[in-house]
């Protein structure tokens, strides 16, 4: 078997490793920190074929090195590897029973709804935004609260602890942790979800958590209630993607206009729309790197590449973002003008994101209000100055100092 790519656990150049990953093949060999091994899907027509490929199992009981032992509890990235049983760790029948609770709260007319609150929210961070200025971390005074604060009123997460959820989920997330710190992140993170399960238990309100709980009158939602695992489980997977996914959005989408002032100049005209810088924010740089994992339940074979069964396959979207194949010899070049070939940024097949219609609406709605209320906008920065997030799952930067 060819050698192994070894990832960068920094996450310091996410292009030029997707850029190595896609140029070794389709599937291709990895190595992660710590030594753990596995393959990488690394092209756009290899993702959309795998990731409807039965074969390739959600559920860790499939992962043989895990089961051997082989991978401690201490790894940095177990939460993310062996997250716990909820939609995104089934398959089949219970797949599609835990995912349609959530689905329901995020169709496109349930998303509209939604609209006048995201104005609204996006309004008053902006006001907050003039008053601190003019140099400001976006990340930390607008691309974290307005995501946080939609999927908190949604949840009915108190906004006291918005930012102690933040704080969690960055060290959840970091490839960079000691190992007495993995399993205290996780704890605490559980601990959380847990508490708000038995609050709304206890106290039911009007608000999505509680209507979770409440699955068994829900229509669609066949199999009964959702035990309390399955519900802190999923819970945390709705914190965790219904703020970090949108958060990198909005970060990588306004350093990429403002290190493009060409493609600015066109969004500004009217040429194009925002959700065109939506579309080709999430291609160019994607808010998930890469996704871990899939098991492969049994040997599959992909063009040269065999993958055993028992081996993790992770998804690189850093990689199949930028593929030549479905997006063209211009596909390294941020292009808002290109004609709108599907990106994969948001999964595909039966674990496509669900949440995607509201991370696009708010994504849309912040970028066209920053840019309209503060139209001189600019990097505090040099480009290069600005520093990755060190992390192989999430793309986004530590910070986004910006002059308003």
């Amino acid at each position: 078997m060819t050698a192994p790519i070894v990832m960068d656990p920094l996450a310091r150049d996410n292009a030029a490793e997707g850029a190595l990953l896609r140029a070794a093949g389709p599937v291709v060999p990895v190595e992660l920190m710590g030594g753990v091994r596995g393959w990488a899907v690394a092209r756009h027509t290899a993702a959309r074929e795998l990731l409807t490929d039965h074969r390739l199992v959600k559920s860790a009981e499939h992962w043989a090195a895990f089961q051997r032992g082989e991978v401690p509890k201490t790894w940095p990235l177990i939460g993310l590897a062996v997250p716990g049983r909820s939609m995104v760790t089934t398959d089949g029948p219970e797949h599609r029973r835990l995912r349609a609770l959530v689905a329901q709260a995020f169709t496109p007319r349930r998303v509209e709804l939604m609209r006048p609150a995201v104005e609204k929210i996006t309004a008053e961070l902006l006001d907050r935004l003039a008053e601190s200025g003019p140099v400001v971390d976006l990340k930390t005074a607008f691309a974290f609260p307005l995501p946080m604060t939609v999927i908190g009123s949604l949840l009915g997460v108190p906004e006291a602890d918005h930012a102690y959820v933040r704080e969690l989920y960055e060290r959840f997330f970091s490839s960079v942790k000691d190992p007495a710190q993995v399993q205290q992140t996780i704890t605490a993170l559980n601990a959380f979800v847990a508490g708000l399960v038995a609050k709304r238990r206890a106290e039911p309100g009007d608000d999505l958590a509680s209507a979770l709980l409440a699955a068994d009158t829900l229509d669609g939602a066949d199999g009964g209630a959702l035990t309390d695992e399955e519900a802190a489980a999923t819970l945390r997977v709705i914190i965790a993607a219904g703020h970090e996914t949108t958060v990198n959005l909005i970060v990588n989408a306004v350093r990429a206009l403002l290190t493009h002032p060409d493609q600015l100049a066109l969004v500004r005209s009217g040429e194009v729309e925002w959700a065109a810088v939506v579309e080709e924010s999430l291609r160019w740089t994607p808010p998930t790197s890469n996704f871990l994992f899939r098991f492969a339940s049994e040997d599959i074979a992909y063009e040269d590449a065999v993958i055993p069964e028992g081996d993790a396959v992770l998804i690189s979207y850093n990689a199949i973002g930028r593929d030549p194949a479905q997006h063209g010899i211009t596909a390294e070049i941020f292009d808002l003008t290109r004609d709108p070939a599907r990106h994969l940024s948001f999964g595909h097949g039966p674990h496509v994101c669900p949440g995607a219609p509201l991370a696009r609406l708010e994504a849309a709605t912040a970028l066209r209000a920053l840019f309209e209320r503060f139209p001189g906008i600019r990097l505090a920065v040099e480009d290069g100055e600005l520093q990755p997030n060190p992390s192989m799952v999430v793309n986004s930067l530590r910070e986004l100092p910006v002059r308003l």
